[in-house]
This record gives C-alpha cells, structure tokens and sequence, in this order.
C-alpha cells in the first residue's frame, strides 16, 4: 500500500476483515459500493486485497488516517469487531479523523446498552452512530442479511441505500428497515 495522497472515492469504509467483514465487503462491491477496508492487522488487508477481493473495486489501506480521508462525505465506517471494549477503541480512534455528521456503524453483536452509551457520546461531539444487528452467518454476509440498524435516526437516509441493496429480499421487499433509536438495533437482535 502506498502512502500517497487520498482521493475520496469510497461509499462505505469497513474495520475488521474477519470473515461477516469480508463477506460483507464482497456483497457491497457486488452491488455497485466502493468499499475502503481497514484492519488492525495489515497483513489481513494485503491478503484479502490480494486474495478474496482480487479484480473488484475494495480499496486497501494500512493507516486508519488514510482509511477515512478515502471516503465520501458524509463518512461512513462500519464496525465488524469483537463486541466490547475494542469497539470503544476504534470509536475513539476513529472521532480523531472524523467531520460532524460522518457515521460510525457498529455492525457487531454488542449489547444494546453499550448501543445506547455509544449514541449518546457520540450525539455529543456531532458523530451519527448506528448500532446494526446483522443475522444471516457467513452465508448471509456474502449474499443477503438480514440488518436491523438502529440508532441515530439522522444518519438512516446515508446508509439506507447501502443496507437494502445488500440485504436479502423476500417478496421483493428488502430484509433491512430502521427498527429505532440508540440501542434497537442490537436490541431487536438479541432478541431474534
């Protein structure tokens, strides 16, 4: 990966090549996303970039700096972490590189609290967050999950586009809708 100057040019950025991470990354960039990655391991980028992500349109990045300023305003980065304290890690990480009214999606199994405490301190520096349930395994992931964002109601209309072109579809209709404010999302999750 070479450091040279970023263009913003990604709809979506996603922390955690894990494999619901890179399943998720395909799936977006079957669906016409460009998609900027990031992991804490960087081997993990050159091997996916390398490997799975061959000939499709995912950027790679080393640096999490170089990972935001690839992206579109307003800025979105989706979270695909183990729950708990790394992702309060990335959350303060990434605020450091982030504009009022960018979106940070935390697409893990958190508990709903957690959900509800990120919302608020966030709200408070002008950050969006959504906290997304997504079901459906690895299988899911590639082809079509089930996503239950809740959270920020204002950052909806900025990830609603990239959500339901990814879900699954029954009857046409798409398996992904806004299900609430701060912790729903991981909420109705826990509970499915």
């Amino acid at each position: 990966m070479s450091e040279v100057e970023t263009v913003a040019q990604a709809d979506i950025g996603l922390v955690g090549l894990a494999v619901m991470g890179q399943n998720l990354v395909l799936n977006m960039d079957d669906n016409g996303f460009t998609v900027a990655v990031y992991n804490r391991t960087t081997s993990k980028v050159d091997e996916f970039i390398e490997g799975p992500a061959k000939g499709t349109n995912v950027i790679g990045y080393h640096d999490l700096k170089g990972f935001v300023e690839s992206l579109k305003a307003p800025r979105r980065v989706m979270l695909m972490v183990k729950a708990g304290p790394v992702v309060d890690k990335f959350i303060d990480q990434l605020v450091t590189y982030l504009d009022q009214g960018d979106i940070i999606i935390d697409g893990g199994n958190s508990l709903y609290t957690d959900s509800n405490r990120r919302t608020q301190a966030l709200k408070e520096k002008g950050i969006l967050f959504i906290g997304s349930g997504v079901s459906g395994g690895e299988e899911g992931a590639r082809f079509g999950p089930s996503i239950m964002p809740g959270g920020h109601k204002g950052a909806w209309e900025h990830v609603k586009p990239i959500f339901q072109a990814i879900a699954a579809q029954v009857d046409g209709e798409p398996c992904c809708d806004w299900v609430g404010n701060d912790g729903a999302g991981h909420y109705v999750k826990m509970v499915h």
